[in-house]
């Protein structure tokens, strides 16, 4: 007789299987993550995708529809890539275009690409099909002969992703130009006036400019993702001439990764909060039995493995994640460590929230998910233990886990490679970001110590300001419609392109709101977007980021979007609350503004406010300031 200890244990696919059926999800995901870790292979991507496709509807999914456009076979990339996505939450619904015909579809204004009606396309053409003279028979050309190949391919790449941006709201990834693998006139190439590198480096230099003029068009460096993971070993020329198949089996899995890095941050898949363990994590040993100078962190070989997770981590600080930590931990001694060990690059001012104790892990982040206002699906953990990483998957399936190699060396590179925190545009929110949340502890404190709600209000000394949006805030208004989750009155999400658009109608305004006060400067934390219609202004949407929330800035912003509402000779005052998984904290804006419901369905409200007799007034404890006058009500 078989004895439970003698016993095989289920596989992991088994474990899987018998999740599903269980209906148990965040088992099935914690363990559909583990399998593909383990083996993020071609081979596993469709046992990967099919499972997760039976999770839908039980697992926070974004759906995406993406379309590709090529000069090669990239069918066998796509089954790596959905399942890559899906174990980041994204669910990637492909449309792949014909052969080599990438220029047809772009410029036919009736071809498939524009009725799929993509979120994002991807432009995947080779240098062999750009440029093939460049590519193949670059020694028989002159000078003149190259800058003449270089200047028509840039004005190709010029007219297609104009006509892109022209007719679409898709977000369009572009792949860069490759440098052959070997250079037709081999060493001398370099120090020639109209060398081959040189040539493809021009090509790539004008779609990069292209990119930065146009809203929404970013570049693939596809030079180096080859070089980083070995150029003589990316091609494959049988597969190229048997199947128009370029990139080897075993590279496919870094194309796909490639695409992901982008496809994160445009469908707001990423994290806002990176919390880190201790022991072994940041530092190499335990702080409770090697003490302050036995635990291993600095230059030299034993402490660099840790050393280099730190700089990834400030790295990704000063780009605007937020850091955290959760230690099972004495607490005097691993924050002497943080603030004494001459080697820590993480300093107290670098940490938003911190849990050093020894509770569950999991009922940590809870707690750091709640002391900073944001949800679960905002946190990433990294932690070096496995058995740690599990329990948070299966406990708190909303959070991502990274999953941390054996070795502590390659700590860094997998914080790195993780989509997770990639940011398709930089402002000075996001670099301030750190400083913010220190002074949002410092209001925290004062809250604290003031007798009544209002006496906090007003020591805040509050100025909000409230413009029509610039160019230069495009880019901070789209990413708050993309990420702002809780004070949001309909979570409508739109890119740069959308944002720039609405704002040049006549019938539409985009307001962004500047909050500052005593302790620090927020920087734009607010959106209203507006659309007149009939002697009716209606709210298209209006957001408040997390770090306001609860200072009554909302109906500041509500008093100047209604009194210019009735300048423009409207009597109405209108807009929906649509419920999701996270607004709720926006629920109670309308009916607590005055407005009456007028229209209800299912996932939410339609409210009215009669501007006529009356209109909202700003709190008398907030300054005011709009684009041109300046009023303390």
């Amino acid at each position: 007789m078989t004895t439970p200890a003698d016993a095989t244990p289920p596989s992991t696919r088994d474990q899987i299987e018998h999740a599903i059926r269980d209906g148990n999800w965040a088992l099935a995901k914690a363990a559909l993550l583990r399998l593909w870790e383990s083996n993020p292979a071609p081979g596993a991507a469709p046992f990967v995708v099919s499972r997760f496709e039976k999770l839908r509807g039980h697992v926070p999914l974004t759906p995406c529809r993406v379309a590709v456009l090529r000069s090669f076979t990239v069918e066998p990339i796509v089954p790596v890539a959905r399942a890559l996505a899906f174990t980041g939450g994204i669910d990637l619904e492909f449309r792949i275009g014909d052969f080599n015909t990438y220029a047809q579809e772009i410029l036919d204004p009736t071809s498939w690409l524009y009725s799929y009606q993509p979120q994002v396309i991807i432009l995947a053409a080779q240098t062999r099909d750009t440029s093939p003279e460049l590519w193949a028979n670059f020694a028989d050309l002159s000078a003149s002969e190259v800058n003449a190949q270089v200047a028509a391919a840039s004005d190709s790449f010029v007219q297609l992703l104009t006509t892109l941006r022209s007719r679409t709201d898709a977000h369009i990834i572009v792949h860069g130009l490759q440098t052959p693998p070997a250079l037709a006139v081999g060493i001398l190439d370099r120090l020639g006036d109209a060398n081959q590198a040189a040539a493809i480096a021009q090509i790539n230099a004008a779609i990069r400019q292209l990119a930065r003029e146009l809203k929404n068009v970013y570049v693939l460096d596809y030079d180096a993702l080859i070089a980083r993971h070995g150029a003589n070993h990316w091609e494959d020329t049988r597969k190229w001439l048997t199947v128009r198949l370029p990139i080897a089996a075993d590279r496919l899995i870094y194309l796909a990764r490639e695409w992901l890095r982008f496809l994160h941050p445009i469908t707001g898949r990423v994290c806002k909060c990176l919390v880190t363990d201790l022991d072994n994590t940041l530092w190499g040993g335990v702080i409770g039995e090697d003490g302050l100078d036995g635990i291993k962190l600095g230059p030299d070989t034993s402490g660099y493995a840790f050393a280099n997770l730190q700089r990834a981590i400030l790295d990704l600080h000063r780009r605007g994640v937020i850091l955290g930590i959760a230690s099972k931990n004495n607490p005097a001694e691993a924050s002497e460590a943080i603030e004494k060990h001459a080697n820590m690059l993480l300093r107290p001012q670098h940490f938003a929230a911190t849990r050093i104790n020894w509770n569950d892990k999991a009922q940590s982040l809870r707690e750091i998910a709640a002391e900073l206002n944001i949800g679960l699906d905002s946190l990433a953990l990294i932690d070096d233990n496995p058995v740690e990483r599990e329990w948070v998957r299966e406990q708190l399936p909303e959070v991502s886990v990274i999953e941390l190699p054996a070795d502590p060396m390659a700590y860094a590179a997998a914080l790195r490679d993780s989509p997770l925190f990639e940011r398709l545009a930089l402002t000075d929110e996001d670099r301030s970001r750190g400083k913010m949340y220190a002074e949002q502890r410092a209001r925290a404190q004062l809250q604290s110590s003031v007798t009544s709600l209002e006496d906090f209000y007003r020591s805040l000394q509050m100025e909000v300001t409230i413009t029509t949006v610039q160019p230069d805030a495009i880019a901070r208004v789209a990413q708050l419609t993309q990420k702002t989750n809780q004070f949001n009155l309909t979570t409508r999400r739109y890119s740069e392109q959308q944002i720039t658009e609405i704002a040049a109608d006549p019938a539409c305004r985009v307001y962004a709101v500047r909050v500052k006060d005593r302790l620090g400067d927020n920087g734009v934390v607010g959106v209203v977007i507006t659309r007149d219609h009939d002697g009716r202004c209606e709210i298209d949407n209006l957001l408040l980021s997390c770090r306001v929330i609860g200072r009554t800035i909302e109906t500041a912003i509500l008093a100047h979007v209604a009194g210019e509402a009735r300048s423009r000779g409207n009597s109405l005052l209108a807009g929906w609350y649509l419920a999701s998984q996270k607004n709720a904290p926006a629920k109670d804006f309308y009916s607590a503004h005055d407005f009456a419901i007028a229209a209800e369905r299912p996932d939410g409200s339609y409210w009215e406010r009669n501007l006529i007799n009356s209109a909202p007034i700003c709190p008398p404890w907030i300054t005011l300031t709009t684009d041109s006058v300046e009023a303390r009500p």
